[in-house]
């Protein structure tokens, strides 16, 4: 009996905070190939990152990549701000 008041009590919660746990996190319904999950699975496991530091990392390594092509955005990861004018005309556009 203790497990199914614990259970209407967590439904309860849930469904209480439901609207703020979507405002915060955003989850990706997403698939991997199982061998290539397991390999990277593995690799988190045996060097302790977790699953968001993969994707903060991987993230940031395909602005780089991104950045090596496109000007604009390497000026603003550098922090760079003394843009021509024909440069923040042409940012204005592509937002």
């Amino acid at each position: 009996m203790e497990k199914k008041d614990r259970a209407i009590k967590d439904k309860r919660y849930e469904d209480k905070h439901k609207a703020e746990r979507k405002a915060k996190c955003m989850v990706w319904g997403t698939s991997v190939p199982r061998e290539k999950a397991e390999e990277i699975n593995e690799f988190l496991k045996r060097y302790g990152y977790t699953k968001v530091q993969l994707i903060e990392a991987g993230y940031n390594a395909l602005i780089e990549q991104a950045a090596e092509h496109n000007t604009d955005l390497a000026k603003i990861m550098d922090g760079y701000d003394d843009f021509f004018g024909f440069e923040l005309e042409k940012m204005k556009k592509t937002e």
